[in-house]
């Protein structure tokens, strides 16, 4: 069991959060989703869309390798950095992870385009 430890978001997690006993092989997002850290998820957990973007400032290397379609998606992600991730497909390993939630996401679901 690893712990995740989620730096404030001024909007979905103001207070930050830890969460302990995190089984290995579930997804960020499914751990945050169940720990009522309400990170915007619209293609339901499927990797259509970018809107479940985390960055992973602790643990990044304990995460399986991201697949073709995931690394395509986060190219089209805001705010991407080199440890970032689709919280939907980042599945948990063996370390403790720290994990940002970026400011902003695209979500043409919510937006008017």
């Amino acid at each position: 069991m690893t712990k995740i430890t989620v730096l404030p978001h001024p909007d979905v997690c103001p207070e930050g959060m830890v969460i302990e006993n995190v089984p290995v092989g579930e997804s960020i997002c499914r751990v945050l989703l169940d720990n009522h850290v309400e990170l915007e998820h619209a293609c339901e957990l499927s990797c259509a869309c970018t809107t479940c973007h985390v960055v992973v400032k602790a643990g990044f290397n304990s995460l399986e390798a991201a697949s073709d379609s995931e690394e395509d998606l986060l190219d089209r992600a805001w705010g991407l950095s080199t440890t970032s991730r689709l919280a939907c497909q980042a599945k948990i390993g063996s370390a403790d992870l720290t994990i940002e939630i970026p400011r902003y996401t695209i979500n043409h679901a919510k937006e008017s385009h």
